[in-house]
């Protein structure tokens, strides 16, 4: 009986050590990653500035190969499901072609148009990076073959300025 209660006291104090240093010193397992304030951010207010800065150039577009009541697209919606898996199969893509994948460029693009209507305006990802085998560091160019992230939804009406 002395060795029973001896063992049960040794798992006690072996799973309350446990749980004390582990909790402290190892982090909690599946604990968010802690959050990094990422450069380039703006505020609402600034994004607001910079939506009306651009209505001059929107609106010389659209008079020009609209016209009309149609109007051009301003903006494009992408799920955060899409830009999560795409930044995982662009990174992996881009291991595959010899490059390190360091970053995405943003590219404004037209959607194939009809003899009726000419097609809105796209915004589209491609990756950017250096080539592994390059002594240079610091690359920002397109990755030669990367395929790029397109087709996301546009705003609602698509003429639509920030904020919708």
């Amino acid at each position: 009986m002395k060795n029973l209660g001896t063992l049960l006291l040794g798992i006690i104090l072996g799973v309350l050590g446990y749980y004390f240093f582990c909790g402290t010193c190892c982090g909690d397992v599946g604990s968010p990653p802690p959050i990094t304030k990422p450069q380039g951010l703006i505020t609402s207010s600034q994004a607001q500035i910079l939506s009306s800065a651009y209505n001059m150039r929107y609106e010389l577009v659209s008079d020009s190969v609209f016209g009309g009541p149609n109007l051009d697209n301003r903006s494009s919606w992408y799920s955060v499901d899409d830009i999560k898996n795409y930044l995982i199969y662009a990174d992996s893509q881009s291991t595959a072609l010899g490059y390190t994948m360091n970053g995405l460029r943003v590219y404004l693009g037209a959607q194939q148009g009809s003899k009726k209507m000419p097609g809105y305006t796209t915004m589209f990802f491609v990756p950017t990076g250096e080539s592994t085998s390059s002594s240079t560091k610091g690359g920002k160019n397109d990755i030669p073959g990367g395929d790029g992230l397109d087709y996301g939804g546009e705003g609602h009406p698509p003429s639509a300025t920030y904020p919708q």
